[in-house]
């Protein structure tokens, strides 16, 4: 009696071990995403215009619901205001993300990214590329397929960047939007 209670204590360790085990929180989850960029200039007589591109993105999750993240972007224009532009804008941004993980399917999550934006010199018709300070504050989710992976079918980003533009060659405020769907990795 006293061995198969012992052998039944064993048992039910070792399932609600190898549960808590399935249910570990990635130490690392890194992205590929598309990703559609509108610009829109400040002062450059340009109205709004389109980028495609795409992101990667690693974040190190440090707690269940906080992790550090690193986000590398590039994104191409062809045409602006009819105007044939051939250039790109690449971005460099990191900062804390917050995710909810209460539920099993999907997490939400928040970040706020601060780096910097490297645009060519055809995007905001400057002489030169230039390099300035950029911020993203943004919302996405999560759905998980697997242990190992995830989708991520929308991100939206508020991309703010201070680059220089053409009508005084001061940096200018531009307010951008970048909406972004991707494949997440999960590594344990």
């Amino acid at each position: 009696m006293k061995c198969r209670f012992i052998v039944s204590l064993l048992a039910l360790a070792t399932i609600f071990g190898l549960s808590a085990k399935a249910q570990e929180l990635p130490k690392l989850d890194a992205s590929v995403s598309y990703s559609y960029l509108r610009a829109n200039p400040a002062t450059s007589g340009l109205g709004g215009f389109n980028l495609n591109g795409g992101s990667a993105s690693a974040s190190y999750n440090f707690r269940d619901w906080l992790s550090g993240v690193a986000d590398f972007g590039g994104y191409h224009v062809g045409s602006a205001d009819g105007v044939s532009v051939n250039d790109h804008v690449l971005t460099y941004l990191f900062g804390p993300r917050v995710t909810y993980r209460g539920y099993r399917r999907i997490s939400p999550f928040g970040h706020v990214l601060v780096g910097a934006a490297r645009a060519g010199s055809d995007v905001l018709a400057t002489t030169n590329s230039h390099t300035a300070f950029a911020t993203a504050f943004g919302v996405g989710v999560d759905w998980h397929v697997r242990d190992r992976w995830s989708i991520r079918p929308l991100q939206f980003d508020y991309l703010l960047t201070h680059l220089p533009e053409v009508t005084n060659g001061n940096n200018q405020t531009q307010n951008n939007l970048r909406v972004s769907t991707g494949i997440v990795f999960h590594f344990k």
